[in-house]
């Protein structure tokens, strides 16, 4: 069975090599598949329920599919109904590979990282 988690890293300014400056700053990492999609959904309402800037690393994702691109555009829609910006880092290529043949690429909020 596949996982994924979704863990908030130290505050800006705590750490080496910060993304972004500013903000609350989350790592995804694990499998994004159909098997934990459902889960992250309900951790991204909890992520997004906060003010600010939020930053979401995506390095340590090493498998997704288009179910783990569908809950990144769901957090994306979620965080500007909210009015929260968004940045994502690290994108896996498989993704990167889904978005621009579904022509999503533009929709996704990628940092210049």
């Amino acid at each position: 069975m596949s996982t994924a988690r979704l863990l908030s890293l130290a505050p800006p300014g705590e750490r080496s090599g910060d993304p972004g400056g500013g903000g609350e700053h989350l790592a995804l990492e694990g499998v994004l598949d159909f098997g934990t999609v459902c889960a992250l959904l309900r951790d991204g309402e909890r992520m997004l329920a906060g003010s600010g800037p939020l930053a979401i690393d995506l390095a340590g994702v090493h498998e997704a599919n288009s179910a783990g691109l569908a809950v990144l555009l769901e957090w994306i829609d979620l965080a500007m109904r909210r009015g929260r910006p968004l940045r994502l880092y690290n994108l896996p290529e498989s993704l990167v590979h889904l978005a621009e043949l579904a022509n999503l690429g533009p929709l996704l909020p990628l940092a210049d990282a």
